[in-house]
């Protein structure tokens, strides 16, 4: 039967306090859970940590590997994407790539990568070109025209 006498805390709601320091027979004795030497074994040394400097800072800060460039990655298009968009002698231009819709945006700039085989004469107008498809839209007799990225921010 529920009464206040027989009330009781639920089972692991509450925790009995550690004692710590009172020697060796209470389990927690010798260091004293705070470990061997350094300003935190000492008795006031729990506060007034200062940092010891930016290196040290750095040292404590966990690392990724690699490195992220600061501006953000062109839209690639490949030479069998062109193959498929243009018909033989017509100019490829972002603004034609993005009506055709090859590209979501191409406000960072486009870069034509070499993956596939062109067989028309182009002239291509990008930001960047690999080397492998400068090469090939040179050797078939079409250009291939860097055009600079306007920054409209």
């Amino acid at each position: 039967m529920l009464n206040l006498h027989t009330l009781r805390p639920k089972f692991g709601s509450r925790k009995k306090k550690i004692t710590v320091g009172r020697g060796n027979a209470s389990g927690r004795g010798t260091y004293s859970t705070r470990g061997v030497k350094g300003q935190k074994a000492r008795t006031g040394g729990t506060k007034g940590l200062k940092r010891l400097g930016m290196k040290f800072l750095l040292a404590q800060t966990p690392k990724l590997g690699g490195f992220r460039g600061l501006g953000m990655p062109m839209s690639a298009i490949n030479l069998t994407d062109l193959e498929k968009m243009f018909k033989d002698g017509e100019v490829a231009t972002p603004r034609l790539i993005m009506m055709k819709k090859r590209l979501s945006s191409g406000s960072n700039g486009v870069k034509i990568l070499g993956k596939g085989k062109l067989t028309k004469k182009l002239e291509v107008r990008a930001h960047d070109f690999s080397i492998s498809a400068r090469k090939a839209i040179t050797e078939l007799g079409g250009k291939a025209v860097i055009i600079p990225i306007s920054k409209q921010r």
